[in-house]
């Protein structure tokens, strides 16, 4: 096919720490699929950046979750919004990609519509579980939903939205039999003992929600197991100064805090206690016993609950079906309760080999190549415009 001269051009937003991961799983197979000249920019995060991506504005603007939290912070998203519309309607790229974030990119995706502007979303909202009326916005903003879970595809189809299964990044990332070992002599230690993960979030008001919570219950656990060590990642700088004033408040506890590498964290671990998110499909993927838990304000809580379809919020147990990992939420999570649970996960052994086949399959069923196939589409759409044209 040949194109116009000018440089191919794509447009992409992502607006936290997981898009950030497929938005550059995406870039790196896009770099083999279209011409070196072509250019990514946007809204993005540090590993859309070191694949190349010019970002705008940085992802960190857009990291705001639950209802009440986002209040304080909607007049700069909206007029980040605004700005970046206003740029891409006066200079229109090839192809527009949002990444994830759909409470932001819906509506931008659907002016970009509007003016002619061919736009993907990479994955399709939990519309499955929660929000289903979201299909309406899909339908009028996205020409193309690449998804990472399989059973997304019939549901988008049915609604006459054009959608791929791509898989999900991690589950190519991660090898499937994770070298534990070699992950606690990176990371410093000891490689006998009992090692629990805990991860209380990435977000500043998360660890403010849950992270003393989660501390006292360590706590617990080691008064009834002395010998137990934890390890903590801390996703950045702020995030670290946040959590060591933490750990200082709790001197006595056999903690190592680490600079990022929660993978690396987790597959040194026997057992994780981590807060709900992506970062849960993760350690399923590494086959890790865990216990998922979270707190966000009573009025956040009540409207995801309210709007919620399933009985589960973890990932490992949407994606099986049923629990498979317990769940400990909002008042419910006190440090015994979290203690209790995360030590029947460190120790019941047929709990153990039963998690791994299970999460054994569900990686098979994830790997699939996402870089390449996300790329694919990608590149059809946005070459298509330029054919068309």
């Amino acid at each position: 096919m040949a194109l116009q001269s000018s440089p191919l051009r794509i447009a992409l937003v992502a607006g936290e720490p997981s898009g950030d991961l497929l938005a550059s799983s995406l870039l790196a197979g896009l770099t083999g699929q279209l011409p070196e000249t072509a250019q990514y920019y946007g809204i993005g995060g540090p590993r859309m950046t070191s694949a190349g991506f010019d970002a705008h504005w940085p992802m960190e603007k857009l990291s705001v979750r639950g209802y009440v939290e986002a209040l304080r912070h909607i007049p700069e998203i909206l007029g980040i919004r605004n700005e970046l519309k206003r740029q891409l309607l006066a200079d229109p790229p090839d192809a527009f990609v949002g990444v994830d974030a759909p409470d932001f990119n819906f509506g931008l995706e659907h002016a970009l519509r509007d003016a002619g502007i061919p736009t993907v979303h990479f994955v399709c909202p939990s519309i499955w579980a929660w929000r289903g009326g979201r299909i309406k916005k899909i339908v009028k903003s996205v020409d193309h939903m690449l998804c990472v879970f399989p059973f997304e595809t019939a549901i988008l189809e049915k609604a006459g939205v054009a959608a791929s299964y791509v898989g999900h990044p991690l589950a190519d990332e991660i090898p499937l039999e994770p070298d534990q070992a070699g992950a606690r002599r990176a990371l410093g230690l000891p490689e006998s003992g009992p090692v629990v993960a805990v991860l209380p979030g990435s977000r500043r008001s998360e660890i403010g929600l849950i992270g003393p919570t989660f501390f006292d219950a360590m706590e617990l656990m080691q008064r009834r197991e002395p010998g137990l060590r934890f390890v903590m990642p801390a996703a950045t700088p702020a995030l670290r100064a946040q959590l060591q004033t933490l750990v200082d408040a709790h001197a006595g506890l056999a903690l190592t805090l680490v600079d990022g590498q929660s993978q690396a964290a987790m597959t040194a671990a026997d057992a994780i206690l981590v807060k709900s998110g992506t970062v849960t499909l993760e350690a399923a993927l590494l086959k890790k016993p865990m216990v998922i838990s979270y707190k966000v304000p009573w009025l956040t809580g009540e409207i995801m609950r309210r709007q919620g379809y399933l009985p589960y919020v973890g990932l490992p147990n949407i994606l099986a079906g049923r629990f498979v990992v317990p769940e400990i939420l909002q008042h419910f999570a006190t440090p015994e309760a979290l203690a209790d649970a995360t030590l029947k996960q460190l120790h019941d052994e047929a709990n153990r080999r039963t998690l791994t086949d299970i999460f054994t399959e569900l990686h098979h069923t994830l790997r699939q190549n996402t870089s390449q196939r996300a790329a694919e589409v990608v590149a059809r759409v946005a070459t298509s415009r330029r054919v068309a044209a």
